[in-house]
C-alpha cells in the first residue's frame, strides 16, 4: 500500500513539476492542478515540497538544461539590482531564484526586514515605483504584507514580477534557520553575488 502511495506521490510531483517549470505556478497550486489534471479525488494526499523540488530539478535537467542556466542568471542579476536599491531594508532573496530552480516563468521573492514595516512602501513611493499591495503566508504560516513590482528584464526580453515580503527586523534571525534539507532558505546580496561568481567560474 505504501509503495503504491509513494508511486502516486511521485507521479503527482512529476505533473506538478511541469506546471512549476513551464507555467511558473507556485508549489501549492501546481500540486492541486496536477491532482485535477490526473483525474484524482480532491482529497488525494499531496507530495511534500522536497519531493516536488526534486521533480522540478529533474524536469529542468531533462527538458530545459540548455536554456535554464541563462534564465536563472538573468533573474538573479535582476534581483541583485533591487537588493542594492533596497539595501536599507536588509533584503534577502528566497524561492526558486535563490535555490536555483527558476526559469523565465518564475517570479522573484525577496524578504525585507524593517524597523518600521511601512518604510519599504514609502521608499517605493519616493522613487515613484508602481507597486501592488497584498499579503502572503510567511514561513511560520503568518500573514505577511507583500508589495509586488513589475520589472522589465532586458536579458529575458519580458516582464518579471518581484514580490517584496515585508517583515519586522526581529524576524531576521528566524529567516536564516536551515530548511528541511539543511540549506539556507534565503540569502543576502553578498550571498547572491557569490552564487553569480560561482556560476561564472
Amino acid at each position: 500500500m505504501n509503495a503504491n502511495r509513494d508511486d502516486l506521490s511521485a507521479e503527482i510531483a512529476a505533473v506538478a513539476a511541469r506546471l512549476v517549470v513551464e507555467e511558473g505556478q507556485e508549489y501549492a497550486a501546481a500540486k492541486r492542478h496536477a491532482v485535477k489534471q490526473m483525474g484524482l479525488p480532491t482529497r488525494t494526499a499531496l507530495p511534500d515540497n522536497d519531493l516536488l523540488e526534486a521533480a522540478v530539478r529533474e524536469h529542468i535537467a531533462v527538458f530545459c538544461a540548455d536554456t535554464q542556466p541563462a534564465e536563472l542568471r538573468a533573474l538573479r542579476e535582476l534581483a541583485l539590482v533591487w537588493m542594492d536599491r533596497l539595501r536599507d531594508f536588509r533584503p534577502h532573496l528566497g524561492g526558486a531564484v535563490w535555490h536555483g530552480t527558476a526559469t523565465r516563468h518564475s517570479d522573484i521573492y525577496m524578504q525585507l526586514f524593517c524597523d518600521d514595516p511601512k518604510s519599504a512602501e514609502w521608499a517605493l513611493l519616493d522613487h515613484r515605483v508602481e507597486y501592488h499591495p497584498g499579503s502572503v503566508n510567511g514561513w511560520r504560516g503568518e500573514t505577511v504584507d507583500a508589495l509586488t513590482v513589475r520589472l522589465r528584464s532586458q536579458a529575458l526580453g519580458q516582464w518579471v514580477l518581484l514580490h517584496l515580503m515585508v517583515h519586522d527586523l526581529d524576524d531576521l534571525r528566524g529567516a536564516l534557520k536551515p530548511d528541511s534539507q539543511g540549506r539556507k532558505p534565503r540569502g543576502d546580496a553578498e550571498a547572491v553575488r557569490a552564487l553569480l561568481a560561482e556560476e561564472a567560474a
